[in-house]
């Protein structure tokens, strides 16, 4: 059935494309539309060996080992795409062409003119393209974004993010031309900050290979994609940030987002696909204010369920795949300026996001177990 049809009065019917590491996470969303009757898994795609472990997560009508099955079943509105980076935009562009909403996993392509080419494409299209990461969908995320947006911190000027680890040891494409901090970590980092402050105009960035050989299922392999990275972005009116990023990281106990402006300062605590609440200063308050956690089961894998909602009731999806281009943007000419040193100019944009007022929740304080799914909770 295609993009168009009327699922308000069934469930959405969903089929994936990639049954690999990524694929558990998005089992919870799943469960949770299932449970309140929005959504069911038609069809799971994957290698024949993943095929009882898919089965188990996802509980889909069938398992297949051939993408097109996916593309072209008859019982599928929504492909979600799990692949590696360099399969992306191909697969979401056959998916858009055969009439199906497509999530995609980042980045949505690993080339800027088959990324550029395919939001192009999504215009034209009948279906939505939503692209990860959902790191804008988070209840912690829009209240910063309403703050900063309201002058809670007078004008933002400078402004840092950070997101790392010590790197994959499952899959060796992490390593190659392709892969990279950037494209798999950096892309969290610069969807935020983009979220929060707008389109950027130059990036500027030091990039390398700190660790020449990694180990892969027991076996040496040589790094060719930087594995670190620190990148300087100018938002323009003097408004400058960083990203710290790498499979260099150990491990660390800072905010993932810091804006500092003129009358005070905003800072997510935890990771910006993971938050737990956030910590306003304000100049005429004179103390740092802290505001828990009201969202501990927001899961990464949000997307899906907004998706999902936007086909129900028939609204536009809040991400704009011009974001996740723009991000693509940045992250390859950042990789361009580590080559050679130089500042590279930006020229994608993206419409902003009006994030309203904010207003303050009164629930962190029931959150006593953050093992727990709340989302069904009595609010």
């Amino acid at each position: 059935m295609s993009a168009g049809a009327d699922t308000a009065v069934r469930p959405v019917r969903l089929g994936f494309i990639g049954c690999g590491n990524v694929l558990s996470a998005y089992r919870t969303t799943v469960d949770r539309l299932r449970a309140r009757g929005w959504a069911e898994v038609s069809v799971a795609c994957g290698r024949e060996p993943q095929r009882a472990e898919a089965m188990a997560l996802l509980q889909p009508r069938r398992f297949t080992t051939l993408d097109r099955e996916v593309l072209d079943a008859s019982d599928v509105d929504v492909v979600v795409i799990l692949t590696s980076m360099n399969g992306h935009a191909a697969l979401a562009r056959a998916a858009l062409d055969a009439g199906k909403h497509v999530l995609v996993e980042k980045p949505l392509a690993t080339q800027f003119d088959e990324a550029s080419a395919l939001v192009e494409h999504a215009r034209n299209s009948r279906g939505h393209l939503v692209c990860a990461p959902f790191t804008l969908l988070s209840p912690t995320f829009r209240a910063m974004a309403a703050r900063i947006q309201s002058g809670d911190i007078g004008k933002p000027c400078l402004a840092r993010a950070r997101y790392g680890w010590s790197g994959p040891w499952w899959n060796e494409w992490f390593y190659r031309p392709g892969g990279g901090c950037l494209l798999d970590l950096g892309v969290y980092c610069l969807t935020s900050l983009t979220g929060l402050l707008g389109p950027a105009r130059r990036v500027t960035a030091m990039t390398g290979v700190a660790i020449p050989e990694r180990e892969i299922q027991g076996r040496k392999v040589r790094v060719e994609a930087e594995d670190n990275a620190q990148v300087l972005i100018d938002f323009g009116d003097a408004t400058f940030a960083v990203v710290t990023t790498g499979f260099t990281m150990q491990q660390y106990r800072n905010p993932a987002l810091e804006v500092y402006g003129t009358t005070g300062t905003i800072q997510m605590l935890g990771d910006d696909w993971d938050p737990n609440g956030y910590e306003l200063w304000q100049n005429q308050a004179g103390c740092w204010q802290i505001f828990g956690e009201s969202d501990p089961d927001w899961p990464w894998t949000d997307g899906l369920r907004h998706l999902v909602d936007c086909i129900r009731t028939g609204a536009r999806p809040t991400l704009h795949p011009e974001h996740a281009l723009h991000v693509l943007e940045i992250i390859l000419k950042a990789q361009e300026s580590g080559r050679d040193g130089q500042t590279r100019a930006l020229n994608t944009t993206f419409p902003r996001t009006d994030w309203g007022s904010w207003e303050a929740s009164g629930t962190a304080h029931l959150q006593h177990d953050r093992t727990r799914d709340h989302s069904n909770d009595p609010r």
